[in-house]
């Protein structure tokens, strides 16, 4: 099977350096939403405890269940609410309120410009009182920003819509709720961090989401994606390699199968223009579902040890490169 490793010392590095920006680790909530952006999901939850860290971030119930002993509380952001001590859920719409039980810790997302889900700015005090009068447990206040990766003014001006919201809440008389809106782009431009935690994803896991112009973090790739030999052959001169037989040999050549496939998440691509491997290895005619093909024989082949290469050559982010390995690949910590 294909394998991914995973750098225990790489992550540390990463996490000392948001939790310099934040503050304090404490003020880290990882985002290990959709299997930890396909690192792993259990493998990162754990590195993170031995780290220090106590809060976390996940898409649904399902993850929320595997990880939350490790955690002092995980915050789901796209599911029903539920009483759950471990467990605080993100309300993006005024009716949840009505439906949610007493006792779930709720986290009431405010649209400050994504324009994508919460509550607007003018329904705050609609929600606030529902929140009163049911009895509910605001445990925290929060937004996302839109464009706080690229220059411009679109992170100040949500920012100052979030403070805003922040005394809001404040003056109705709502207190120990904790506010947080910096993802891992805002936080790393941030120089006056002030919230109770930052939701920090792709930066933990080594990328700087900012695009060119900002001075770029220290950190560093965590996964490195490898495959593992099948078999060997030696071709002639003439012969073709795979589906369509795209890749014409113009020499003897020595070429293996690995065991790594678009039924493992890894891109199907273009035989025209083929991925380079880590290792300096053009793939050598059509990735298929299970298999693709190298030059040489050895064992193990590293295929990327940094997203960002495949991300580019294959036009996409980081995100969809890592996101996409499947979750029955190994993932090993080293």
């Amino acid at each position: 099977m294909a394998l991914i490793r995973l750098d225990r010392a790489r992550f540390f590095h990463n996490l000392s350096v948001l939790a310099d920006k934040a503050g304090g680790k404490e003020r880290l909530a990882v985002v290990l939403k959709d299997n930890a952006y396909g690192h792993g999901l259990e493998e990162m939850a754990r590195l993170a405890e031995d780290f220090g860290i106590t809060q976390a971030v996940v898409i649904d119930q399902v993850e929320a269940d595997r990880i939350k002993a490790r955690f002092e509380n995980v915050l789901v952001l796209h599911d029903t609410p539920r009483v759950d001590p471990r467990c605080s859920y993100a309300i993006t719409e005024l009716a949840q309120l009505n439906s949610t039980p007493k006792g779930a810790k709720l986290e009431l997302k405010v649209d400050t410009g994504m324009h994508r889900n919460g509550i607007l700015p003018e329904e705050l005090e609609a929600a606030l009182s529902i929140v009163r009068k049911r009895g509910l447990h605001l445990f925290g206040v929060m937004s996302h920003y839109r464009s706080a990766d690229e220059l411009g003014s679109g992170y100040f001006w949500q920012r100052e819509r979030f403070r805003g919201v922040r005394e809001r809440v404040r003056e109705a008389g709502f207190a120990n709720v904790r506010f947080h809106s910096h993802n891992s782009a805002g936080l790393l431009r941030c120089n006056d961090f002030d919230e109770e935690i930052a939701r920090v994803g792709i930066a933990i896991y080594g990328f700087d989401p900012r695009e060119a112009g900002f001075e770029r973090a220290d950190l560093r790739p965590v996964l490195s994606l490898w495959a593992r030999r099948s078999s060997s052959r030696t071709l002639r001169a003439g012969e073709r390699i795979g589906y369509g037989g795209e890749f014409v040999a113009e020499r003897p050549m020595r070429v293996s199968t690995y065991d790594l496939g678009y039924g493992d998440g890894w891109f199907r691509g273009d035989a025209r223009r083929p991925f380079v491997t880590a290792e300096g290895l053009p793939i050598l005619g059509r990735v298929s579902m299970d298999f693709l093909s190298l030059e040489g024989e050895k064992e193990e082949v590293c295929i990327f040890d940094d997203a960002r290469t495949a991300a580019r050559h294959f036009g996409t982010i980081c995100y969809e490169i890592t996101t996409a390995l499947a979750p029955s690949i190994q993932r090993i910590i080293v």
